[in-house]
């Protein structure tokens, strides 16, 4: 497979499942392909579970872990090939986390069906030995790079990446955290050392695309979407590596209709996406790859 070389997006769609009776694929009419690939994400849910109340000034009855499932269980029946990620801080924020302390957010995505998630800061709230407790609730991978946690008892339950091989395609997935120090306190995150993003990212994408060719990589970023320092961001990190096709981005709870497209070091193009927080939207991105290789993607965002 030849690295996606054509993008094109749609508008972001709201209320879609309000609307009712809608196809969860009805907004998609691509061209002949050969091999059809649903990525669904979120992050920064943290803990919400239900829905926001009827009566939130902001968001009355959206997001919730029902709604969620249910979208999911739609597009998968319409597209098994389908991948469902997070990009971290699936903790902290309601007192589901204060009582269970992470076992349930685990749980419910195991049950949604996610494939993999990664490592964001307040995962650490608990403490790392929390961290390490809570997974044994998860049926999904648990991603980092740039973490390295030999002297933890995160030691061995974390990988840098995993391939996913949906309808004859290698996917590549692997994941960045943010910098600890300074954002969480020593003793939650221990011997817990950060390494820099952009190195480890372009050894994981050597690894993926040269060693275990893979025809599409994947970066989950719990880095943030944009900042106006020098401090490393989702756009900074495509702008600056090469072959990644597609970084789903955490940390900074930003909106995005529909993705960034950034073009990397050998002037190609990446998405960035990033979908707000606590579970209102679901991100939605479809890559078509004919025989030759050659693709294109279209997006939704998704509110539940």
């Amino acid at each position: 497979m030849k690295r996606l070389h054509f993008i094109k997006t749609t508008g972001a769609a709201t209320g879609f499942l309000a609307a009712g009776g809608l196809g969860v694929l009805s907004a998609f009419q691509p061209k002949p392909f050969s091999k059809h690939l649903t990525i669904l994400h979120t992050n920064d849910v943290h803990s919400h579970i239900d829905p926001f109340p009827a009566n939130d000034s902001k968001y009355p009855n959206l997001g919730g872990v029902s709604r969620r499932h249910s979208y999911i269980q739609n597009v998968k029946s319409e597209n098994p090939n389908t991948l469902i990620l997070d990009a971290g801080d699936s903790f902290q924020g309601t007192p589901f986390f204060n009582f269970y302390g992470g076992e349930l957010e685990f749980k419910l995505m195991s049950k949604m069906g996610y494939h993999a998630s990664t490592i964001g800061n307040h995962e650490f709230d608990n403490g790392i030995d929390n961290i390490a407790a809570q997974l044994e609730h998860a049926k999904f991978d648990m991603l980092n790079a740039n973490y390295e946690l030999k002297n933890t008892s995160l030691a061995g339950m974390v990988k840098p990446h995993q391939v996913y091989e949906v309808d004859q395609l290698k996917i590549g997935v692997f994941a960045l955290g943010i910098q600890l120090e300074g954002l969480v306190s020593k003793d939650l995150y221990k011997e817990t050392v950060y390494i820099d993003p952009v190195e480890i990212a372009q050894e994981q994408v050597r690894i993926l695309k040269e060693e275990l060719g893979c025809d599409l990589v994947i970066c989950l970023s719990h880095l943030g979407y944009s900042y106006k320092s020098e401090k490393i961001d989702d756009l900074k990190l495509a702008a600056k590596t090469k072959n990644i096709d597609l970084i789903i981005g955490g940390h900074t709870h930003t909106f995005l209709e529909k993705p960034s497209v950034v073009e990397n070091v050998e002037g190609k193009k990446v998405l960035v996406n990033q979908v707000g927080w606590a579970g209102i939207n679901v991100g939605r991105i479809d890559f078509y790859f004919d025989d030759k290789g050659t693709s294109e993607s279209e997006s939704l965002v998704i509110e539940v």
